[in-house]
């Protein structure tokens, strides 16, 4: 069981964080919202880790060619292909029965997700660049169904931001598998090659930043005013965002990241540290 929920990465839990988003930018939320987002944060959970067990029993091959990945609990041996698929049915069931509990529309996102998912694992991670645009995706269907869960139209403005940002870190992911001397010279099942290094790097890093130029954009608007007491306080969170951006493609240059860089910044100080003091400024703003 210690093997099985391994594999079911519950680090990775933390990306469904995202289904709060609409709320907390809705800036309020009654016990009724609450619950059914979160029914649908852990709908999304349960799926994740079902489809997680299914891409690793596709990748079990590749996975034991990889330096990090060759631990994995199926690719060690410690959880039998035959167990993983059928604990990733039951996970998958779970999730699609309690986003039912949330609401029709939040089934029809985590559908959209599923569906999504094993394209992924079946074609898109093997095409350069497109494995990057299903990943964002990936994350903005959590966006959405928060906002579904919650019954909070999502703004084009979170949309744009999120779509910029995700994919600073789906190639960011990317890049980590390059970096580093002992980077081999094509990633093991992905169609990324050492030499492609450079190009990844610079369009990771000028997406964040763009993911930063929304938010600017967005402090500019009518909502904002509308919003915040004292919205130009917010005007702090952009400089915290360039130096998280920053700070994670300078490790990753660096060959810290070898893993989703989520889980990454889950164990990184200097993240927390930042959101912190973003959720500070968001306060006092309000």
């Amino acid at each position: 069981m210690v093997a099985i929920m391994r594999a079911m990465r519950p680090l990775h839990w933390m990306k469904n964080i995202l289904i709060f988003a609409p709320v907390v930018f809705a800036h309020g939320a009654g016990k009724e919202m609450l619950l059914r987002t979160a029914a649908a944060f852990a709908a999304f959970c349960l799926t994740a880790s079902g489809t997680y067990l299914f891409n690793d029993l596709r990748d079990l091959e590749f996975d034991r060619l990889h330096a990090t990945k060759r631990n994995r609990a199926i690719a060690s041996g410690a959880v039998a292909p035959a167990t993983a698929l059928v604990f990733g049915a039951l996970l998958v069931a779970a999730g699609l029965v309690l986003a039912g509990v949330s609401g029709w529309q939040v089934l029809v996102h985590l559908i959209a997700y599923g569906v999504l998912s094993a394209a992924y694992s079946l074609y898109f991670k093997r095409v350069v660049f497109l494995d990057v645009l299903a990943l964002s995706a990936l994350y903005a269907i959590r966006v959405l169904a928060g906002g579904a869960a919650a019954g909070v139209e999502v703004s084009d403005w979170l949309l744009a931001l999120s779509v910029f940002l995700f994919v600073s870190l789906a190639l960011l992911k990317r890049y980590g598998d390059l970096a580093g001397e002992d980077a081999p010279e094509k990633v093991p099942g992905r169609a990324y090659m050492k030499r492609d290094r450079d190009l990844v790097r610079t369009m990771g890093v000028a997406s964040g930043y763009l993911s930063v130029l929304v938010l600017a954009l967005y402090l500019t608007s009518p909502q904002v005013v509308l919003l915040y007491r004292s919205p130009r306080l917010l005007w702090l969170v952009c400089p915290l965002m360039l130096y998280w951006i920053a700070h994670m493609w300078f490790r990753a240059h660096r060959g810290a990241v070898r893993d989703d860089p989520i889980v990454v910044a889950a164990t990184d100080p200097v993240s927390y540290a930042v959101g912190a003091m973003i959720l500070m400024i968001a306060f006092a703003a309000v």
